[in-house]
């Protein structure tokens, strides 16, 4: 990981802490959301928020996680304009308040990469084409011939499901992509493995529930998953598809951020008992990041069974989201 840009893509939330704190907003009757009214107020644990929001690309703290302003338990108007563009990201009621859908949002389960990389003393965020994102610096692999490999604890009955994933990436990519399992685990391109706790990366998962997977994009190629939560194939009550989890972190194995948009395997939330599957939007960003050529991408999309609502956006550009 070279840039300072971005933290790797990590279906995880920044802190357990962060998770309690902001249920904790819910369950107190003096700081419940309603009671939030803006900016001026003052909230105990509002710290815990703010390392949040700075987390995930709101606020401009990312680098120095000790600064004073943090440590204001004030909701000030910079705050204010945070919660705000955090609520239009998640196409919520922009109101600047910590209220219940913005709650209820910060607490679900999701990718720990930010929605947003503001960058110091300028309004720049990320890359922004159509519904889909690129990481900054447009990280990507040289070739498409890429291999990969499951660690020892991998349980050998979720691999076809990682397979499949592999398969459709690949289809969606028209053939730019090849993706084989190695030899061995460590001479493959990708290595995906099953890790609980502190595994060695410096982003420790945290238990059930909230820790889901995390992906390290070019040219590193590490795909972690949670070994606590409760992986399934398929549409089941609280468990998580595993086939669905890896669609998702392959994308950033491959250089993909994450979309403002639910329908889209590239949201960075998660719901258990819910599968998904790649959109056009999703094709569109990997074919445009590796400059993959089409004269129809309409029928690509109608391949998955998909309507291409939006135009093809075939450049990029700097910009407020």
């Amino acid at each position: 990981m070279t840039s300072n840009f971005f933290l790797p893509f990590s279906c995880i939330l920044f802190l357990a802490s962060i998770i309690l704190a902001v249920h904790w907003h819910l369950q107190e009757p003096h700081l419940r959301p309603n009671e939030l009214s803006g900016k001026g107020d003052t909230v105990k644990s509002i710290r815990d928020v703010k390392l949040y929001l700075a987390h995930f690309g709101y606020l401009n703290y990312q680098k120095n996680l000790n600064l004073t302003d943090i440590e204001d338990d004030d909701l000030d108007e910079e705050l204010e304009v945070a919660i705000k563009s955090y609520q239009v990201n998640y196409h919520l009621n922009a109101t600047g308040t910590l209220d219940e859908p913005t709650v209820s949002q910060m607490m679900m389960p999701r990718c720990g990469c930010p929605d947003k990389v503001i960058h110091k003393n300028t309004g720049n965020s990320l890359h922004t084409v159509s519904r889909y994102r690129f990481v900054p610096g447009t990280p990507k692999w040289p070739r498409g011939q890429l291999t990969y490999g499951f660690g020892p604890s991998f349980p050998t009955q979720f691999m076809p499901a990682v397979d499949r994933a592999f398969g459709k990436w690949a289809t969606a990519s028209s053939g730019y992509f090849t993706f084989s399992r190695a030899g061995s685990y460590q001479g493959a391109d990708l290595k995906i493995s099953f890790e609980r706790g502190d595994h060695g990366d410096g982003y420790p998962f945290n238990g059930s529930g909230e820790v889901l997977a995390h992906a390290f994009p070019p040219p590193d190629g590490r795909l972690h998953f949670d070994a606590d939560e409760n992986w399934v194939i398929g549409a089941v009550k609280d468990a998580f598809d595993l086939e669905t989890m890896a669609l998702h972190e392959i994308g950033h194995l491959l250089g993909l951020g994450h979309s403002q948009f639910q329908t889209t395997i590239m949201w960075s939330s998660f719901s258990a008992g819910v599968t998904k599957g790649l959109t056009s939007d999703d094709i569109q960003g990997l074919r445009i990041l590796y400059g993959v050529t089409s004269d129809d991408i309409q029928g690509l999309g109608a391949q998955y069974g998909l309507i291409t609502r939006y135009g093809l956006i075939t450049e990029f550009s700097w910009g407020d989201n």
